[in-house]
């Protein structure tokens, strides 16, 4: 006669920790930074903003929305340009929200039409601070961050149609993008090791600030903008169309897609 063998009780349930991602995205006091922060905010992640020490009051109102989320927020000024303040901007992410997985380097700016042959590179420089120096610091200092946490991350950028070809009259913001777009592909294939995955964005004509200061005497946003770039036929987007490209582009599932430049341009550039 066989006796049975008392069942072992199993080890209480061990509830599973879910780590909150926390996403940093630049100039995201208006326009494009602030759709995308509060899609990412949308999507679950906590979010710091930055941007100048200007708009820190548009700063804070975009911290309240997110809240009204449900997810935690930080404002932070900084100047992009400024490599130790964006190092310090890393430390105040991971101080505030307790670590860093995607870096949205959105912060840029644009410039006035001029010719190679009136070409003054001193202005273009300018540009160059924020659009190229700027972003080259948000990624050497998120991916420091994110390599020393050892979990993987995101690192997306900001460049543009004008970083996918060429439009007589706007060399020195066209060469900004083009380089982004370049750094992008090279930072990809230097982080792979490390699970890390680097993409941009390349916005066509977006209703946003810029766009509307460049509306049409009938107020139709971005018209001179289409009118410049002779492409008249296609449409003027919204910050929530990049938006979503950027979502796509931050998400977990998103771990095969790296070095890419992606167009939300209504095909005005094909790549």
């Amino acid at each position: 006669m066989s006796t049975a063998l008392p069942l072992q009780q199993s080890e209480p349930a061990r509830a599973k920790v879910v780590t909150v991602r926390v996403a940093l995205v630049t100039g995201a006091a208006q326009g494009i930074g602030r759709a995308i922060a509060l899609r990412l905010a949308a999507d679950g992640l906590d979010i710091c903003v930055a941007d100048l020490p200007a708009k820190l009051d548009a700063l804070n109102g975009l911290v309240e929305e997110i809240e009204a989320l449900g997810r935690k927020a930080h404002p932070i000024a900084t100047d992009v340009s400024k490599e130790a303040e964006v190092q310090a901007m890393v430390d105040a992410t991971v101080s505030a929200l307790g670590r860093l997985d995607v870096m949205v380097a959105n912060a840029g700016v644009g410039s006035r039409a001029a010719s190679i042959l009136d070409a003054d590179v001193a202005e273009w420089e300018k540009i160059w601070d924020v659009n190229i120096r700027g972003v080259i610091f948000c990624y050497k200092h998120a991916a420091r961050q994110m390599v020393k946490q050892g979990d993987g991350g995101r690192i997306i950028g900001a460049s543009s149609i004008c970083g996918l070809r060429g439009f007589a009259g706007t060399g020195g913001y066209c060469i900004s993008k083009a380089a982004v777009r370049s750094l992008t592909q090279t930072t990809a294939l230097e982080l792979r090791e490390h699970r890390i995955t680097v993409n941009a964005y390349a916005p066509g004509v977006i209703e946003s600030e810029m766009a509307v200061s460049n509306e049409d005497d009938i107020g139709h946003p971005g018209s001179a903008f289409k009118k410049f770039f002779r492409l008249p036929d296609f449409r003027t987007g919204q910050p929530a169309d990049v938006a979503a490209a950027v979502s796509f582009l931050a998400a977990e599932d998103t771990h095969f897609v790296t070095g890419q430049t992606i167009g939300v341009n209504d095909g005005m550039c094909l790549t």
